[in-house]
């Protein structure tokens, strides 16, 4: 019981703050940094997979009604076909090469049969006009070489709709194209390769980079382990210098409980050869500071004259022996009594 009175209520806050943030740290952000570097390091293999392997027809890989396979994804197939350009779409707000750019969806119809995949022809850049020109794509029968990609699908309120007299999107996302053109297409899409027939501007490959998720992921670990230790520390700290205070202030209680200490020395009376430290200065007065001299001097004067500390007031000049006009003249023996003389002369000579 005593020791949960000890406890304060701003290090109840601080553990709960604390713990919350290492339960983030463990549980969502490291795991998300971790796991976009999953990701990358997936997608790296499967591009470094896909560039070494020739193209194959699209039917070996991904046969119609079968979906998108992710271990798929970045694989070149070929198909022949025909570009429907009535039912083509722009995606708007992209960016390659860090540039703002606009790229082409084209639904392709594989040659005799009711299959249709969304091509993505690459991108132009935007200019003044809501609608930039767009090249057309071949007419009829035409073979070309594609990567399959996966659907970047589509946020709330994003969907298809017409701006400007053309079909706008703002993702790759066929099943939206699909729903906007009224057109069956498989759910995933195909990247054209570069120099294909219907071509535009070539969006390149990813960079086979790992990126700063790895080191990221282990930054939050890290955090999540050193702020209980923090937390920890900063508690003892307090709780340490808290004993400190309070065994100084009973300390201090106890000496004034006490009393003076007894084993206090009084002050010296004698030096340390034994000699009465009174008696020395009697005998060697040179010993003394200037004040105590003329001070001993005024009582010795006093004594000499038959005069008392409590007598009334001596003249400064039957004191000190000197004038109040004559600042430095030594004493006027001519105006002294015998024994004051006799004094002075025993003393300092004369």
């Amino acid at each position: 019981m005593r020791a949960l009175r000890n406890i304060r209520p701003e290090w109840i806050a601080l553990t709960i703050v604390v713990g919350a943030f290492a339960a983030a740290c463990f549980m969502v952000l490291a795991p998300w940094q971790l796991g976009k570097n999953s990701a990358t390091s997936e997608r790296n293999h499967l591009i470094k997979s896909a560039v070494g392997t020739a193209p194959v027809p699209i039917d070996e890989v991904a046969p119609a009604g079968k979906g998108f396979v992710p271990s798929t994804e970045w694989r070149e197939v070929t198909m022949t076909g025909t570009y429907l350009v009535n039912d083509q779409a722009l995606v708007r707000l992209r960016s390659v090469d860090e540039r703002p750019a606009i790229e082409v969806l084209t639904p392709f119809r594989i040659a005799g049969t009711d299959r249709v995949l969304a091509i993505d022809r690459g991108y132009v850049r935007p200019d003044q006009s809501n609608t930039p020109a767009i090249p057309a794509p071949p007419t009829g029968e035409t073979t070309i070489n594609a990567r399959i990609r996966a659907s970047e699908g589509t946020s709330e309120g994003r969907g298809a709709r017409t701006e400007g007299n053309a079909l706008t999107m703002y993702t790759v996302d066929p099943t939206q194209l699909a729903k906007a053109t009224g057109t069956p297409m498989d759910p995933f899409y195909l990247q054209l390769s570069p120099n294909q027939p219907g071509s535009l501007g070539e969006i390149p490959l990813p960079q086979l980079d790992s990126g700063p998720y790895l080191s990221y992921g282990l930054q939050w670990l890290a955090f999540g382990v050193m702020a209980p230790l923090g937390a920890g520390y900063f508690i003892y700290s307090e709780i340490r210098q808290r004993r400190r205070a309070s065994a100084a202030k009973k300390a201090h209680a106890a000496e004034a409980a006490d009393g003076p200490d007894p084993a206090t020395p009084e002050p010296a009376t004698r030096d340390d050869s034994g000699l009465d430290v009174a008696a020395h200065h009697e005998a060697a007065p040179h010993l003394l500071t200037r004040a105590e001299r003329r001070k001993r001097m005024r009582e010795e004067l006093r004594a000499a004259a038959g005069t008392t500390a409590t007598s009334a007031p001596v003249d400064p000049v039957d004191i000190d022996g000197q004038s109040p006009a004559g600042i430095g003249v030594g004493p006027d023996t001519e105006r002294l009594s015998s024994a004051v003389r006799d004094k002075l002369t025993e003393r300092y000579g004369g």
